[in-house]
């Protein structure tokens, strides 16, 4: 089974490889009786303290198989490549390359690849209703030398 290369561990920060994206659909995600072709979840080997991430591979025809909900967790998808329908709280919405699905913990919620290549999503999931407009401006400008 593939598994994400860990590259480098420092102090502040994790660097990790999960490979070519064209080589997502070479994972396989175990989830209790089932298993996921063609995702995987990064923020375990990450060691990320405040999201999760996860990159999911969809064939032609292929979809998520469920409608899920989250307990605290908003979800945003991004639409990498391919084209297909996003279902939320039984609403359908067109998606392609470039689009950006929010979705909040409660929203049911499903995907289907309608396009005849793969569909690549990158899916980022953090607590909801913690972010304010305050949050927008959290980034610190330093004066330091950059030394590449």
């Amino acid at each position: 089974m593939k598994t994400i290369e860990t590259v480098k561990n420092g102090k502040n920060f994790t660097v990790v490889n999960v490979g070519k994206l064209s080589d997502i659909k070479d994972y396989v995600l175990p989830l209790g009786n089932i298993e996921i072709p063609g995702k995987v979840f990064a923020g375990q080997a990450l060691h990320a303290t405040g999201s999760e991430l996860s990159f999911q591979s969809f064939a032609p025809g292929q979809d998520s198989g469920f409608l899920h909900t989250h307990k605290n967790h908003e979800e945003l998808y991004f639409i990498l490549r391919g084209k297909g329908l996003y279902q939320v709280d039984g609403e359908e919405v067109s998606v392609t390359e470039g689009s950006i699905i929010r979705v909040a913990p409660e929203g049911r919620r499903a995907l289907k690849n309608t396009g005849d290549s793969e569909l690549l999503m990158l899916c980022v999931q953090y607590k909801g209703n913690t972010f304010t407009a305050e949050d927008a401006t959290d980034g610190n400008i330093l004066n330091d030398e950059l030394k590449w």
